[in-house]
């Protein structure tokens, strides 16, 4: 048995997480606000707080930072939100959250987050207050998938330790580095990003780490480097895996030692960078094939961060579509997807991930003339993997399905769509299906969509 503590303005929720905590054999109270909350934290030793995120007056966010200026010893908290965005994910588990749950929560999913949040060895340490800042929208993801790279985020922001972003070509990486910058003490200093790529081998040494005047033919000036100019911030190192041997193993020293020696100079300049590594390529069989140096790796690997393909976040891709249409009508009005174009593009594969997504976004903002895009006006790109709809707006293989094969197929792509279209918000899904929402968990549970 335990002592847990709710805070949130929804009293039904509230009620209602009660009644699961309680049969668990948990002792609990609730406060409707953050100053009640933290009231009732200074009366009473609480194990365990399950915090909403959205509230009138002192919001969750500001509830936990308060909870880490005032309390010696704080309780794990979970944070609860019904508007699941990056920004507020990453900046609860930033302050120290336990974790970040999106309502409605399941009974499994209550039991499961007790357990291990109780299971903890020691509170969870105290953390620095928020720092103002929007939600830029960039790192847009409603999905499971993307709701744990933000948590990753949040909980690798507040390290100095090198993090490892790794993800195929197109899905934002650099968003990620350029999150993991804005979350962290080192929101203030320089973000550098150079592409190890696109730069020759005989020259990304230079690039790096500077050189002195007459270092070499053509260094008629001394030149910094990505590293003394990210001094105090963060350098992003893009497709990190195809770096030269060479420059590998100078790399290593500057991440073991914190200092760097220009070309052609003997001089040891002390840095303070935090450095962010992003790859396409399985480092580990690159090590095995002698491309890359296996002690660098490891340096590197510290705090990987998997981003995954827009085809393993189904309910990101209508979200993102409609932002890009969005940024291409700005500062006009947006066009809009018909239900069809949503459906084709979720069946679509999406080799170019989130970078395809966008070009087709554009391309359907600048040649459709009309205010919504219809299947029809989409690209190519935008067809499902690859086949050509035939005029009733069914690719060939539907027909080769039995009828209850087909049921479900369509019945997996409208719970889908229904979840994108309404931000992953469960009860506004149901309505928009027209079905009870206790119906659509069933349905969600059935197809695995929860």
């Amino acid at each position: 048995m335990a002592d847990l503590l709710i805070v949130d303005d929804d009293a039904a929720f509230a009620d209602s997480l009660r009644e699961t905590l309680e049969s668990l054999g948990h002792t609990v109270q609730t406060a409707s606000s953050g100053e009640d909350g933290l009231a009732l934290l200074g009366a009473r030793r609480v194990d365990l707080v399950f915090l909403d995120h959205r509230m009138p007056g002192m919001d969750g966010l500001q509830t936990l930072a308060a909870m880490n200026a005032r309390l010696a010893r704080r309780p794990p908290v979970i944070v609860l939100t019904a508007h699941a965005g990056s920004a507020g994910t990453i900046e609860a588990m930033r302050l120290g959250a336990f974790d970040h749950l999106a309502k409605p929560v399941g009974r499994d999913a209550v039991i499961d987050a007790v357990r291990r949040a109780l299971a903890s060895a020691t509170p969870a340490s105290a953390a620095p207050a928020p720092q103002a800042m929007a939600d830029d929208g960039e790192l847009i993801g409603v999905s499971e998938a993307m709701r744990e790279v933000h948590k990753r985020i949040g909980l690798a922001a507040g390290s100095r330790a090198p993090v490892l972003v790794i993800g195929e070509t197109g899905t934002g990486k650099e968003l990620v580095a350029r999150a993991l910058h804005r979350h962290s003490d080192r929101a203030d200093g320089p973000f550098v990003a150079v592409n190890c790529a696109a730069i020759p081998k005989d020259l990304l040494e230079s690039e790096l780490f500077g050189h002195v005047k007459g270092a070499f033919t053509g260094a008629v000036a001394e030149r910094t480097g990505c590293f003394k100019a990210a001094n105090g911030g963060v350098l992003l190192l893009d497709e990190i895996g195809d770096m030269a041997l060479e420059v590998q193993a100078k790399l290593l020293r500057v991440l073991q030692e914190g200092e760097v020696t220009p070309v052609g100079s003997h001089r040891v300049q002390k840095v303070d960078v935090r450095v962010v590594a992003a790859t396409h390529r399985d480092l580990a069989q690159a090590v095995r094939d002698g491309r890359f140096r296996e002690d660098l790796r490891y340096r590197l690997d510290v705090l990987p961060i998997r981003l995954p393909p827009l085809r393993e976040r189904l309910a990101d891709i209508v979200p993102l579509a409609e932002h890009f249409l969005r940024l291409a009508a700005a500062p006009g009005p947006a066009k809009r997807l018909s239900a069809e174009a949503a459906r084709a593009l979720m069946a679509y594969d999406w080799p170019g991930n989130v970078r395809e997504l966008r070009n087709a976004m554009e391309r359907c903002h600048a040649l459709q003339r009309g205010a919504v895009i219809a299947q029809v006006d989409l690209p190519a790109s935008g067809t499902p993997a690859g086949e050509a709809a035939d005029a009733e707006g069914l690719s060939p293989d539907w027909y080769d399905a039995t009828l209850p094969e087909a049921v479900e197929r369509l019945e997996k792509l409208l719970l889908q769509h229904a979840l994108a279209a309404a931000g992953g918000n469960r009860s506004m899904a149901a309505r928009q299906l027209g079905i009870h929402r206790q119906l659509l968990y069933t349905k969600l549970a059935q197809y695995g969509l929860e």
